[in-house]
């Protein structure tokens, strides 16, 4: 992969990190593709099958991994970019009561990679996140994980086509997930 490549996938990471701590969600939007999928797990607690600490677990329901799957398990986000609009939309009435007063957001992405994609025009783009969220006095949240993204080359600019967020926490303490990410 060229470094140039890399440095101009980063940029665009940073300026939507940007555009998302500035409350900037219109100009954010842009950044999709219209048939994206915009879609966040959290993790499991899971023992390993040669664990001793569950000795009557059913050895054929078990799964290695903690992340679900993208084929039907339960997510916390499963979102298109209408329905991303529709929260912008509903961020814009002043009626969103779990943004009122706003959240004050600061996004850290870190660790990116970019190897092709599945066609000339995508690449498949890995990142970590720290998200901090802060909001009227004592309202404090972290979210931490990785990012799995399909970036789209559309008119000679990169654009958001997939995006498979994974919290690296198997319990939300926050009181919503009313951000973007």
């Amino acid at each position: 992969m060229r470094e140039e490549l890399l440095r101009e996938v980063e940029q665009f990471l940073y300026r939507e990190a940007r555009l998302l701590d500035e409350r900037r969600f219109h100009e954010w939007l842009e950044l999709f593709t219209d048939d994206v999928r915009y879609w966040m797990v959290g993790r499991t607690t899971r023992y390993p099958t040669a664990s001793k600490a569950i000795t009557t677990m059913n050895r054929h329901r078990h799964r290695e991994t903690d992340v679900a799957s993208d084929d039907g398990d339960l997510a916390i986000l499963d979102e298109t970019k209408a329905t991303l609009g529709g929260r912008i939309a509903r961020l814009d009435t002043g009626m969103a009561w779990a943004e009122d007063p706003p959240s004050r957001t600061r996004h850290i992405i870190a660790n990116i990679e970019v190897e092709p994609g599945d066609s000339a025009s995508e690449l498949n783009v890995y990142s970590n996140f720290v998200v901090y969220r802060n909001r009227s006095e004592s309202e404090q949240d972290f979210y931490v994980g990785a990012r799995q993204d399909t970036l789209r080359n559309v008119d000679g600019g990169w654009k958001i086509a997939r995006r498979k967020l994974v919290l690296d926490q198997n319990v939300l303490l926050a009181k919503n997930v009313s951000i973007f990410f």
